[in-house]
């Protein structure tokens, strides 16, 4: 029997971890208690049994080390600092200003709200990066529009809680940071490999709305007249002001990105080119800031050359525009680490709710509570997930898994469908940290081994941040998938339960049934599954945003910084004066000797 157990070890503590959890303990001292369970019965079976398990006693030993490692990570430092600007952004009243002024800007078109609220999605995703905030907001300012306008049920509910969600897939998303922490690679390297396939994923629920809104108009009605609440004295509607203030801003940006090398290069006396995301986010810095300017100039000038509509959308979207620059900017452009991004977030979201004249005590304190339980659980799932990694690696759990995986038809591509498959199944029960937690570090080390091979053009560090962004991804359908779907049960939290009464229109409208959030939920689920599909077909999505990172060729540096083979035909010199030689002084053409190979 003992000889049995000490066989299995692996696939037993893996079904013990199963049973703890279903037990209904929490996942932390669940998976700390089944690891040193294991670690202990395998001690003993490893004096019984020594040739087929080997785990030493001091091996626990270490864990003490490895907890305050954890909690000495700077990494992790971004998670707190990121959540308290994202629930300071959320309770200072951003999401209700975005919402009423981007469905004003599109409510006259079929459809409007919804882009809308996608919109507002991805903008809440850039600032506040946290799912329950956008889409409790949505919910409650978006959802009664939406059914007082006659929107169809499940476009309503599944735009508004898959909008929530991409607060998973957009910088400066909490999944990213654990992720990058537990593949062993750059935030900032994640951050960007995450961007353009989080944009593509705005753009294809966009693109999914306007086909709704030309195969079913119905179902996507605009805003009526007496909606629109931005009109000028004639009655118009301001959008030519606005249309007007877009082309101004978008030339001064252009101008900016063509003559970007000339202004800055000779302040920083840079000779090389500057790399294209820095000209970019600088150019849209311009452009937002001369757009605020214009605006400051018109109301406090009283020169009334913008409409009510383009002040709104001026003063409403640049302020969360310059913090998206103020956090992500300094990181790609590498000025800031993560964990400073996140700090100057943090203090940018507190100088935002002050000008609004919305920070009070009441609000530091809740959000520096929230944040305190959020930072805690992240910790004591991280150290309880350390604790079993222990016990599972000492049993070389990895090699099992490895074997796992090594017999799958496909080989790399078939181990990228079988890992995509389980975390999808798994994200319809756990939370998407204890699938990152649990889940990610035993893949990981397979990973790095296996895909190399189905994508040779890419370093095994970009390659697992490939690998990293397609799990966050993947993690960000959990929060959609029933029975057990976060953002289904957010937003069933504020949805009208019963029949109530508008008080615009005075009409009774229907309650939302929780078969309605499920089912609208199922074509965003389908489009997250695309979007994956689309990041393994195409690696360049994620690598071709950090390619400019990679500006060493390690082959080229081996071979100019080897010896050269003259060097051993010659007289015997001093070595340190060989060594401080140019390379390309030193003549190539005979045989290096046998005692070569032994010198460093």
């Amino acid at each position: 029997m003992t000889l049995w157990v000490a066989q299995n070890f692996v696939p037993l503590m893996f079904l013990g971890l199963l049973l703890v959890l279903l037990s209904g303990i929490p996942v932390a001292f669940g998976l700390a208690a089944t690891g040193l369970a294991f670690g202990f019965l395998g001690m003993e079976l490893s004096h019984l049994h020594p040739e087929v398990l080997s785990i030493s006693a001091s091996l626990f030993q270490a864990l003490p080390l490895r907890v305050f490692g954890i909690m000495q990570n700077d990494t992790l430092l971004a998670i707190p600092f990121f959540t308290l600007m994202g629930i300071i952004l959320e309770r200072s009243g951003m999401a209700e200003e975005l919402l009423e002024t981007v469905g004003q800007v599109f409510g006259p078109v079929r459809g409007g709200l919804a882009i809308a609220v996608i919109l507002v999605g991805a903008l809440l995703a850039a600032t506040t990066g946290v799912v329950a905030a956008a889409v409790i907001s949505m919910g409650l300012i978006s959802l009664p529009i939406m059914l007082r306008y006659g929107y169809n049920r499940s476009i309503a509910t599944g735009t508004i809680t898959a909008s929530g969600t991409l607060a998973q897939a957009i910088p400066p998303s909490l999944v990213l940071i654990v992720l990058a922490d537990q593949l062993g690679r750059s935030v900032g390297d994640m951050y960007a490999g995450a961007l353009v396939p989080g944009l593509m994923l705005v753009g294809l629920y966009l693109l999914f709305i306007v086909a709704i809104a030309i195969v079913k108009p119905a179902w996507v009605p605009a805003l009526p007249a007496e909606a629109r609440i931005y009109k000028e004295a004639d009655g118009s509607a301001g959008y030519r002001s606005l249309a007007l203030l877009l082309l101004i801003c978008v030339g001064a940006g252009w101008l900016w990105h063509a003559n970007h090398e000339l202004l800055i290069n000779p302040l920083i006396e840079r000779t090389l080119p500057a790399p294209e995301d820095e000209i970019l986010i600088l150019s849209m810095t311009v452009a937002s800031l001369l757009a605020w300017g214009l605006a400051l100039a018109n109301r406090f000038l009283g020169l009334n050359l913008l409409s009510r509509l383009a002040q709104q959308v001026t003063f409403v979207l640049i302020p969360p525009l310059v913090l998206i620059f103020l956090v992500l900017g300094t990181i790609f452009l590498g000025v800031a680490t993560p964990t400073e991004g996140g700090a100057m977030g943090a203090v940018g979201a507190l100088i935002m709710a002050l000008a609004k004249g919305r920070l009070s005590f009441t609000l530091m304190n809740q959000a520096l509570d929230n944040t305190v339980r959020l930072s805690c659980f992240v910790l004591f799932i991280l150290i309880g997930s350390t604790v079993f990694s222990f016990t599972f690696n000492a049993a070389d759990g990895h090699i099992w898994v490895e074997h796992l995986f090594d017999k799958l038809p496909g080989g790399a591509l078939g181990f990228l469908i079988v890992v995509n498959i389980l975390v999808f199944v798994l994200g319809m029960f756990i939370d998407f940290f204890e699938i990152a937690f649990i889940v990610v570090p035993i893949l990981a080390p397979v990973a790095a081994k296996i895909l190399p091979e189905m994508v040779p053009g890419l370093s095994p560090d970009m390659v697992m941040i490939w690998f990293g962004v397609i799990l966050a991804m993947n993690l960000q359908t959990s929060f959609l998938t029933p029975p057990f779907g976060f953002a289904l049960f957010y937003l069933r939290s504020v949805a009208p339960g019963r029949d109530y009464r508008d008080r615009v229109t005075g009409a009774t409208i229907p309650a939302v049934t929780t078969a309605q959030i499920y089912k609208g939920s199922i074509a965003y689920i389908v489009i997250q599954v695309i979007m994956v599909a689309v990041v393994i077909a195409y690696p360049q999505l994620v690598a071709g945003n950090i390619e400019v990172t990679q500006k060493v060729n390690v082959e080229e540096a081996e071979a100019q910084m080897a010896p050269k083979d003259d060097l051993f035909d010659a007289a015997p010199i001093d070595p340190m004066e060989g060594a401080s030689e140019p390379a390309s002084d030193v003549p190539s053409s005979a045989e290096p000797p046998a005692s070569e190979a032994s010198m460093p």
